[in-house]
């Protein structure tokens, strides 16, 4: 499999948003900011998700 630094980057951010992160999440519901932090956790997620797709394309797109 072909891969890079961007990519390897992007796949551990990914994995690390997915992880519940307790300690955070306990920090937002206290502060009464869960809703919001959820939200701005999807969207990290979708974009993210979106840049490492574009960027394996970009690679298959140069080994052809």
């Amino acid at each position: 499999m072909i891969t890079n630094a961007k990519i390897d980057a992007l796949q551990l951010m990914l994995t690390d948003l997915r992880t519940r992160n307790e300690p955070i999440r306990h920090k937002a519901a206290f502060k009464g900011c869960q809703p919001e932090f959820q939200s701005l956790v999807s969207k990290l997620i979708e974009q993210l998700e979106c840049e490492l797709l574009m960027e394996k394309q970009s690679l298959r797109d140069k080994k052809d």
